[in-house]
């Protein structure tokens, strides 16, 4: 099976040897992604804005591999701070209100940088087109 790549130029990609997402068949896995644009921090000390701008992020990587946050089977949501769930969750709401994956969101010590509130990945599921429709 072939494999697509995106990128979406973090310094870390290449230190690391990761791409944000990739897609194997009809699968679309999307690695964890911070708030962060130019090496700089989206949203300082706002949870709700750091998570609409991940979320968007990840948006992105899913279109750019013919995918939509419809797609979308399952997120994990890494926060720094269970007590602000409602802002996280405020965003997350709002792309997959409709869509409802399974989600976890839990809490964790820190994230690669301490000004980083939330980090998410996501899985995703295209349906297969056949001759007849859809699978």
């Amino acid at each position: 099976m072939n494999r697509t790549r995106v990128f979406t130029g973090s310094p870390w990609e290449p230190l690391v040897g990761y791409c944000r997402a990739i897609r194997v068949g009809n699968r679309i896995e999307v690695a964890g992604t911070t708030a962060m644009r130019d090496g700089e921090v989206v949203g300082e000390g706002n949870p709700y804005v750091q998570a609409q701008f991940v979320l968007q992020t990840i948006e992105q990587a899913l279109q750019e591999l013919g995918g939509q946050m419809s797609d979308v089977i399952r997120t994990r949501m890494y926060v720094t701070d269970i007590s602000l769930w409602q802002e996280f969750g405020k965003a997350h709401g709002e792309f997959f209100r409709d869509v409802q994956p399974v989600a976890t969101m839990v809490e964790v010590k820190a994230l690669i940088d301490p000004l980083l509130l939330i980090e998410i990945e996501v899985e995703a599921l295209l349906m297969e087109e056949t001759e007849n429709g859809l699978k």
